[in-house]
């Protein structure tokens, strides 16, 4: 299928104010994963990815604990998901994946960053139809004995990639847990280099001048509010 994919919260960690942002936002992830499920990673199978690819990016150790405590005692905010959808410079396809507080709030500091941009904000469905939404798997690994083990464990809508000396193995978000759950069970303790759900886009565009920058501002503008999660486009980097 030949999906790229790129761990964009690692380039946010440049410097303090960055990193404050990027702790932030790794907090609500595991709050709310800790929230509506196990507050024990063990048994959290989602919590448990996030934490490493926390731990990954260097979020300290009492970010997560202190994310997990307010879980553990029903305190902290109430957030709720919400996406945004649109279209950036020379017609660039994006998606906004935001926790919220106040709904209102959040449309609002985002349809000012599309506007800024040189964008435009849509409505739902806009853009998502253009993207694939999956589990994705990165690690050392022999294809042949992987899928069977995923085949074994039933897995659905299952995809797998060699990319150099690297697997790339896709699932259906909904199948994420008994992805994971299968390879560590049959395989022991992998060092994912990637394990998350993204969305992928079909198609890419490339950009040029004055769009190139009115693109990057709008990444920019939008990784500087505080609601906004992650950042999904077809821009080609």
């Amino acid at each position: 299928m030949g999906r790229s994919y790129e761990n964009r919260k690692a380039s946010m960690a440049k410097t303090s104010d960055m990193k404050a942002k990027l702790y932030s936002r790794y907090g609500r992830e595991i709050y709310m994963s800790a929230k509506s499920g196990s507050t024990d990673p063990t048994a959290n199978v989602q919590l448990r990815g996030i934490i490493d690819r926390a731990k990954k990016d260097q979020v300290p150790s009492h970010v997560i604990d202190n994310a997990i405590k307010k879980a553990q005692g029903g305190t902290g905010e109430n957030f709720s998901p919400a996406m945004y959808e649109g279209y950036g410079p020379g017609n660039v396809m994006v998606l906004v994946e935001c926790l919220t507080d106040n709904p209102n709030r959040t449309i609002s500091e985002v349809r000012t960053c599309f506007n800024k941009g040189k964008g435009k904000i849509g409505t739902p469905g806009t853009v998502a139809h253009m993207f694939e939404h999956l589990a994705i798997f990165v690690f050392d690994g022999d294809e042949d004995q992987v899928m069977e083990i995923l085949l074994e464990a039933d897995v659905d809508e299952l995809d797998i990639e060699t990319n150099g000396d690297k697997l790339n193995v896709f699932a259906a978000p909904s199948e994420y847990a008994k992805t994971k759950t299968a390879l560590v069970d049959a395989l022991g303790e992998i060092d994912f280099e990637v394990d998350e759900i993204q969305y992928f886009p079909q198609t890419t565009v490339a950009l040029q001048g004055e769009d190139q920058d009115n693109f990057d501002k709008l990444i920019a503008l939008l990784n500087d509010v505080d609601d906004v999660q992650n950042i999904w486009h077809n821009a080609e980097i």
